[in-house]
């Protein structure tokens, strides 16, 4: 008896777990564009199944018309679609114009290393290459939807701030903060931030560097690149900024500030 009052237990709790994880997708608004229509019915039909509001789109004008009226939470982006073969960074562009905060996930077969630092350095928030199993395109979006949460409503009281001189880390809400403002920063350039950090004045190799994007088709090049656009955020808000260092042929130092 007792087991079976256990058993019925964890059912219910699973269900209701489940209700409350699709009622507060509910309020989540994914717009998706893609021009190949299995894809697109694939990738909106999983998404659909967690509870997200979902809309779709084949072609750059129809997208852009529609989310400049109504900015969605996500958006999941092809960079070809139909004869406009940069129409997803043309896209990007536009919406983070309007909205600079929005969470942007290219999901594209463009997987050279040039397209992926453009698609970075304009301000997505990540950049998957197809195919993609649905599964892990539903966790994905997930995780960046828990990151959007977690910047618009931070906790200050209950997040534990990692401080280093004038560099102030908070893990849990992916911030950064320097001399008291916070950084503008892609969740890539935060990880790679928050990696030199962690041991100042230690040298932390490419190779750990690469690991810490979390990132497929990673090369030193992905790795300068994004650095020179760290120390640019990093000069923007204090000219005086030279706490990272380059370890020729090895990787990148973070040198404690006075």
């Amino acid at each position: 008896m007792t087991a079976n009052r256990d058993l019925i237990q964890a059912k219910r709790y699973a269900r209701d777990k489940a209700s409350t994880r699709r009622e507060i997708h509910l309020s989540y608004k994914i717009a998706i564009v893609e021009d190949d229509p299995d894809q697109r019915h694939n990738y909106a039909t999983a998404l659909e199944k967690q509870g997200y509001q979902i809309s779709t789109y084949a072609d750059r004008a129809s997208a852009r018309d529609a989310m400049t009226h109504a900015i969605p939470d996500l958006v999941v982006l092809d960079i070809i679609l139909g004869n406009e073969v940069d129409a997803g960074f043309q896209l990007c562009r536009e919406l983070l114009a309007i909205d600079d905060r929005l969470p942007v996930l290219f999901l594209t077969e463009r997987v050279d290393e040039i397209d992926k630092i453009s698609g970075l350095r304009l301000g997505a928030w990540d950049y998957q290459p197809k195919p993609v199993s649905l599964s892990f395109l539903v966790e994905r979006i997930a995780s960046l939807l828990r990151l959007k949460a977690l910047r618009e409503n931070p906790a200050p009281n209950t997040h534990h701030t990692r401080k280093t001189g004038h560099l102030s880390i908070d893990e849990e809400a992916m911030q950064i903060h320097w001399r008291g403002q916070l950084l503008e920063l892609t969740i890539t350039e935060f990880r790679l931030i928050a990696a030199l950090a962690r041991r100042p004045g230690y040298p932390v190799a490419y190779e750990a560097l690469m690991q810490a994007t979390i990132q497929q088709f990673v090369t030193r090049n992905t790795i300068n690149t994004h650095m020179r656009n760290i120390r640019r955020k990093f000069c923007n808000i204090d000219s005086r900024f030279n706490c990272i260092n380059n370890e020729y042929g090895h990787g990148y130092r973070w040198v404690q500030d006075d």
